[in-house]
């Protein structure tokens, strides 16, 4: 699949904007405005910097979907998406953190949820339930099911996917983004060894998660 460029085509809309609006605030001898419209051209160039990730080699291995840190690890029952108790992994991603996300395993993509809600504080336990999500459940190539689920924050107001149901994707591949601060939960089948705790930070499509059962 694409998505492969340096800066998310998401991002070059909103560059360009800033960048013409510092191109005509320093025309208007605005200098003070320009500087300020040129400083956002370059902040959004960071936030939608999409670099290159090698994911680790192995079975059953599950790595990070998301750059952040981690905010919960622990067993739940997960009504919603893979409708059993699973072990729940929630990495939050603040706006200095790269919001492109990647697969956690290789495998074919089940189904697609995505559910309207709120916009609090993507670090809050109540995210997860109230705001804003599309969550996606992946038959994994050994047969185990998992879910990943892209959760809109306070300030993001748009959730890309680019994947369907039915496509089959690689473990560390992009599979969507999610502008402007969020966070991602991962649910894994109950067993799997897990390989971080809270507090540790992620690089999507890098850091192991867990090992599958």
């Amino acid at each position: 699949m694409g998505h492969a460029s340096i800066i998310a085509a998401e991002g070059l809309p909103v560059i360009a904007v800033f960048m013409a609006v510092a191109g005509a605030f320093w025309a208007l001898g605005w200098h003070k405005a320009a500087a300020i419209a040129a400083a956002l051209s370059v902040f959004a160039l960071w936030f939608f910097r999409n670099p290159e990730r090698y994911a680790p080699q192995g079975d059953r291995m599950v790595i990070a979907p998301a750059d952040g840190k981690v905010i919960f690890v622990g067993e739940v029952d997960d009504t919603r998406h893979l409708k059993s108790r699973a072990v729940k992994v929630s990495i939050f991603m603040n706006v200095f953190n790269v919001h492109v996300n990647r697969a956690p395993e290789t495998g074919k993509i089940e189904s697609i949820l995505y559910n309207p809600g709120k916009f609090v504080s993507a670090n809050l336990d109540k995210a997860s339930l109230d705001n804003e999500q599309n969550g996606l459940v992946m038959v994994t190539d050994t047969g185990h099911r998992l879910a990943f689920v892209q959760i809109a924050g306070l300030v993001a107001r748009r959730i890309v996917c680019w994947v369907k149901p039915g496509d089959h994707i690689k473990r560390g591949e992009r599979f969507g983004m999610i502008m402007f601060g969020s966070r991602v939960d991962v649910y894994l089948p109950v067993g799997t060894e897990m390989k971080i705790r809270p507090g540790d930070k992620t690089a999507a499509g890098e850091t192991v998660l867990g090992v599958l059962p």
